[in-house]
């Protein structure tokens, strides 16, 4: 396929997402969000210096500029957007599903007028740095590479609206439920496992899996026991071997894992707590309402699920550093939340939106193709993605044109996306 062809089609292919994505909204504000999926990818950044560049228009920058600013910081748009996103997303959710749910940092080091800016530990550095938190819910399934960008929120626990970390995990369970109408498995990293958390999971039934702190205490057979202590005296009676790459280097691990019945101190429901050794010298606790067969693929199937995360982990550093999330320079609250929910839009547009039908897994693999000719094969198939689009798009001298008439149609009939 003709070089110039591919880019057309995947402006093309832009357009009629951003359209999907935005229908309902207001013309300006269709046209505004269908600029920014495009821009943020032609440039691979979240400036919106960059994403007027990208426009080509005839106007001036700094007219574009404003445009852009303007629409951003309208209160409403992230809302209508994530509930899109996640109406969209949710029919890929099946009850096998793994939601997995990551707060990372964005860290503003140097920034000083940012609104509301607060402390965060900056994961790269492992130190207190200024900047923001950034809560986000991806769906995978074991052993596939798919992912489905689902949710993303940034906040400061100096907003005035702020109340807790707690209860910005429970809004993101809550609004992704209610999509997908509790299908799926949401897994907690370490952290997960505090009562209120617990409690909100339990109370609505929905299934999980958490891992444990060292520090809990659960009841065995009638007593409280410290949850470390039952993971030490658990019977380890499986073992697999799986090879975990850290820092590049491959390593071989032999791993061997139990499981016990268990009830929190304050809770009737029976759990399981799932125990893995081979990982360091204590053990990894994992806690599930989840019912497990007294077999080896029952018990196995719950740590392949936890260890799933750390691939989406990935995904999360994916997004910061392909669109240079980072490298924000937007000074109010309103319009950084927003941005956030744009950004989520474009993953999930590389990630999931182009791989749906055959022709567009076909574009997705000319994508991938310019990516490995002028970038090196990547560790992780979505950085090529990004740096593949961009390539195509950078090669466009014009931005993306308003869909015709015909498409309009086309859009409100949605033939298009059902076809």
């Amino acid at each position: 396929m003709h070089y110039a062809k591919i880019a057309q089609k995947l402006r093309d292919q832009i357009v009629r997402f951003s359209g999907e994505l935005s229908s309902g909204l207001p013309k300006v504000c269709r046209r505004f969000v269908m600029e920014m999926i495009y821009g943020i990818q032609a440039r691979q950044s979240v400036r919106l210096t960059e994403v007027a560049r990208s426009l080509g228009e005839t106007i001036s920058l700094k007219k574009t500029h404003e445009r852009l600013c303007r629409q951003l910081g309208k209160l409403w748009l992230g809302i209508i957007l994530t509930d899109t996103l996640l109406r969209m997303g949710s029919e890929r959710i099946r009850e096998s599903t793994l939601l997995v749910l990551d707060i990372s940092d964005v860290s503003k080091k140097y920034a000083e007028k940012m609104e509301y800016m607060g402390r965060v530990r900056d994961g790269s550095e492992g130190t207190l740095a200024k900047g923001y938190w950034m809560l986000n819910v991806v769906g995978t399934e074991v052993g596939e590479a798919r992912i489905i960008p689902l949710y993303s929120s940034l906040y400061s626990q100096e907003a005035p609206e702020f109340r807790s970390e707690n209860r910005q995990i429970e809004r993101a369970i809550e609004k992704v439920s209610q999509f997908t109408q509790r299908r799926g498995i949401w897994v907690l990293d370490r952290g997960g496992d505090r009562r209120e958390l617990i409690d909100f999971l339990l109370n609505r039934e929905l299934r999980f899996i958490i891992r444990a702190r060292s520090e809990r205490s659960l009841i065995s057979e009638g007593e409280k026991i410290a949850i470390l202590d039952l993971a030490l005296s658990c019977p380890m009676i499986y073992m697999e071997r799986i090879v975990k790459e850290d820092q590049g280097q491959e390593r071989l691990l032999r791993l061997e894992f139990g499981s016990r019945r268990v009830h929190l101190p304050w809770r009737k429901e029976s759990l399981f707590l799932v125990v893995v050794r081979g990982f360091g010298e204590e053990p990894m606790m994992l806690l599930t309402n989840l019912e497990i067969r007294r077999s080896r693929s029952s018990l196995w199937r719950v740590i392949e699920s936890y260890l799933t995360r750390w691939r989406v982990e990935e995904t999360i550093r994916f997004l910061k550093q392909s669109y240079k999330i980072e490298d924000i320079r937007l000074l109010t609250y309103t319009r950084l939340q927003n941005m956030m929910v744009l950004v989520t839009a474009v993953a999930y547009f590389a990630t999931v939106y182009l791989g749906m039908k055959t022709k567009l897994r076909l574009l997705a693999r000319h994508v991938l193709q310019a990516a490995r000719r002028l970038f090196g094969i990547p560790d992780f198939r979505f950085y090529a993605l990004a740096d593949g689009i961009r390539e195509f798009l950078f090669s466009l001298r014009t931005g993306p044109q308003s869909p015709t008439p015909l498409l309009k149609v086309a859009f409100e009939q949605k033939s298009l996306f059902d076809s």
